[in-house]
């Protein structure tokens, strides 16, 4: 009898303790930012209000009937580039980033000190500036060097920018392989005239070097190369850099003059000298980064895009994926006073966070049905079109540390959104449907609100590298109540 008492009034309880959390009560929930000027809630003169959410997980395309649902991110050359491939994110599935590059002579008409016959190649590597990790630096990556195929169907030009999610150039030869784990590529390297740190060395066939050697600087269209440039692509097209197992991605900076070409070699004199000479990547020097989200399909977050409200959140930098908030409950809410409202995320741990690391930055901005795009968040996201400046920090882009309730250390984002709420409370503004994500760069529509009479498209940097970065959060609809998603007003009645 006490079981059937109990099962009756459940969902009455349920819908009581909801009405409860929901409404306007003394909540200890702190706020970092501005809480000196925010007045404290005492239940008489100042008040404070949770608002639930629903939340809405999504992937992003590259080609979709829908353009909001597109991610055309197209790489230049001073973007940190990442190599290497993931096939054990509990989380998201797999991922596997190739790049392609031209290393070149600095100039042209080029050549080596002496004629062809007389210069003996020692050896030949490939160079490139490491950056940084993402994923397990101990699991080794196996990465292979090919040739690109000279294809007459697939240009690669230094004046053009490749999208990463579309650009896999043809290979041909294989020129060398590595097999190594991330964590030694802070180790100092010992060579010939280069002694430092934070390199990839990867030796290349000898076979390669004597062919490098035995080009010239005349106008044969058979040994010409270092003629001119065209010359130079018409017999190397360029490197083609992949990874064939490992369990992390790595960055590298191509553009930094540390990345090249050693070319080690003898040439007849005397002593029999050997020496060096670089081919670097330059003004004239192509460059692509693929990166493949390949195998969603099975892990917890694919199994949340496109369908209906979720429980958890996951967010994956680009090429990644996103949220999208929705807010009933505000379109209830009577105007007053916004002394503070913000919308609160928390990560949910999961033991592998150590090594697949959460991104630097969220974005958190709106979609305007007007408009038909996304805008920064209006009047509470700021940017200075002249300086470049931008208030992400105290926007609450970046989060702080947090611990959860078995103390395990989480990320917690606070996302001011008070002028905001404040102008759709008093209907100076509509009320709209939010989008949370995380990226390399934001490129929304910035107008500030919704009196300015144009508005333009500006990147954003929300983390350094892309592809690295990644989070669950709780949702809207998360088990643990008192970590779902929500939204915090604290306000004074009119």
């Amino acid at each position: 009898m006490n079981r059937k008492f109990s099962f009756f009034y459940f969902p009455v309880f349920i819908v009581v303790f909801s009405l409860l959390v929901s409404s306007c009560t003394r909540i200890n929930e702190t706020t970092d930012l501005g809480d000196g000027l925010i007045p404290a809630v005492d239940n008489v003169n100042t008040f404070d209000t949770l608002i639930t959410v629903e939340t809405y997980n999504d992937s992003f395309r590259l080609v979709s009937a829908d353009r909001l649902l597109t991610d055309s991110f197209r790489m230049i050359k001073s973007d940190i580039h990442v190599l290497g491939k993931i096939t054990n994110d509990p989380l998201f599935g797999s991922t596997d980033a190739k790049i392609y590059l031209q290393l070149k002579p600095l100039n042209y008409k080029y050549a080596f000190e002496n004629h062809s016959d007389s210069l003996f190649i020692d050896s030949v590597v490939l160079v490139l500036d490491y950056v940084q990790t993402f994923g397990d630096t101990n699991v080794l990556q196996n990465v292979n060097v090919y040739e690109m195929a000279q294809s007459p169907t697939s240009i690669f030009k230094y004046d053009s920018n490749y999208l990463i999610r579309k650009e896999s150039f043809p290979k041909s030869t294989l020129l060398g392989q590595k097999i190594f784990a991330p964590s030694i590529l802070n180790d100092s390297i010992k060579a010939f005239r280069d002694t430092t740190k934070n390199q990839l060395r990867i030796r290349l066939d000898t076979s390669f070097g004597r062919r490098l050697l035995k080009y010239d600087s005349t106008a044969s269209a058979v040994t010409g190369a270092y003629f001119s440039d065209s010359a130079f692509r018409s017999k190397f097209r360029g490197f083609a850099i992949e990874s064939t197992s490992g369990n992390a991605l790595m960055g590298f900076d191509l553009a930094s003059g540390k990345t090249r070409l050693a070319i080690y070699y003898r040439f007849r004199n005397t002593n029999q000298d050997t020496t060096v000479r670089y081919f670097t990547f330059n003004a004239v020097s192509a460059n692509a980064n693929y990166v493949t989200r390949n195998n969603y399909i099975g892990s917890p977050a694919f199994s949340t895009f496109g369908g209906g409200q979720d429980d958890l959140v996951y967010l994956q930098n680009t090429p990644g994926t996103f949220t999208k908030i929705k807010i009933p409950d505000l379109l209830t809410v009577s105007n007053r006073v916004v002394h503070r409202a913000e919308l609160i995320a928390e990560q949910v741990y999961h033991p592998l966070d150590a090594l697949f690391t959460t991104p630097t930055g969220l974005m958190l901005d709106v979609l305007d049905t007007a408009l038909k795009n996304y805008r920064y968040m209006p009047y509470d996201f700021s940017f200075d079109p002249q300086s470049g400046s931008t208030n992400l920090l105290g926007f609450g882009s970046f989060g702080k540390i947090g611990v959860d309730g078995s103390g395990n250390a989480i990320r917690v984002w606070k996302f001011d959104i008070s002028r905001y709420v404040q102008n759709a409370l008093t209907r100076r503004e509509p009320f709209h449907e939010l989008r949370l994500f995380t990226a390399y760069q934001s490129f929304d529509l910035y107008q500030p609100t919704i009196f300015s009479q144009s508005g333009f498209i500006n990147p954003i940097a929300l983390n350094t590298v892309i592809a690295m970065g990644r989070v669950r959060l709780a949702g809207g609809n998360y088990t643990d109540i008192t970590r779902r998603m929500r939204i915090r007003i604290v306000y004074s009645k009119l």
